[in-house]
């Protein structure tokens, strides 16, 4: 019988991360998941192959705390799989996105810290553990990172290039390992944090709907995958086509 693989997934408790979690759950994964809150009625799972933590990674001292209770559920055995999904999006106090000239640098620093420096944290706190399960690194990015968007605002849009970047340095680096770490690019996708604004955008892409939390847990699962055992450095740019144009 082949050992149950391990996954941590970071922002665990609805939409994308919710989806990703069931989908690694369904293949018989152990999951390790982390979110500000407890896990809801609705994403609870078999306890024996679910572990839930809960830690703010918006904080640095939180980010350390999770790193050491969940490297000592993993112990000595192997980490396969660890999917960066949490992020932030915050408005200003008068409903805007954060842009280059309102919210203030603090607010700035953190939609950095949870978007940028939390995954940078994790992937160096869980490296022992993921070179053991030769295993990968996912990041979820975002279509902002790659060109105006006219809701997503100048801080997250950003924050999220960088972790674009991030991506290619940490696939560089962490071969050396036998870990090979990709992104996923999601483009508009039907959670319960998208708002009616977004209705417009549909015209904007060939597939002519957004798409579903369950297409990204799809392409997420594919990157820890034997089958992409070939895939470092990359980005899949999962938008409908969106990002053509």
């Amino acid at each position: 019988m082949a050992e149950r693989r391990t996954l941590i997934l970071t922002g665990a408790s609805r939409g994308i991360g919710h989806a990703t979690a069931q989908r690694f759950t369904d293949a018989g994964w152990r999951v390790i998941t982390c979110s500000r809150d407890v896990v809801p009625a609705e994403c609870l799972r078999d306890s024996d192959r679910h572990r839930h933590i809960v830690a703010d990674l918006g904080d640095g001292a939180s980010v350390e705390a999770f790193i050491a209770e969940a490297n000592a559920v993993i112990g000595e055995g192997p980490l396969n799989a660890l999917v960066n999904n949490a992020g932030v999006s915050p408005k200003t106090d008068f409903k805007e996105r954060l842009g280059c000239l309102n919210g203030s640098l603090d607010h700035w620093r953190m939609v950095y810290q949870l978007n940028l420096f939390t995954p940078l944290m994790l992937a160096r706190g869980f490296a022992a553990a993921l070179h053991r399960g030769r295993g990968a690194v996912v990041n979820l990015t975002s279509i902002a990172g790659h060109r105006v968007h006219p809701f997503a605002g100048s801080a997250y849009s950003t924050s999220k290039a960088a972790l674009s970047a991030l991506t290619r340095e940490l696939a560089a680096e962490f071969a050396h390992l036998d870990v090979r770490v990709n992104a996923v690019c999601p483009g508009e996708i039907e959670t319960a944090m998208l708002s009616p604004e977004y209705e417009v955008l549909i015209p904007r892409i060939p597939l002519q709907r957004m798409g579903v939390p369950a297409d990204v847990a799809n392409a997420v699962f594919f990157l820890c995958s034997d089958e992409a055992s070939y895939v470092t450095g990359d980005e899949i740019m999962l938008t409908g086509g969106q990002h053509l144009f």
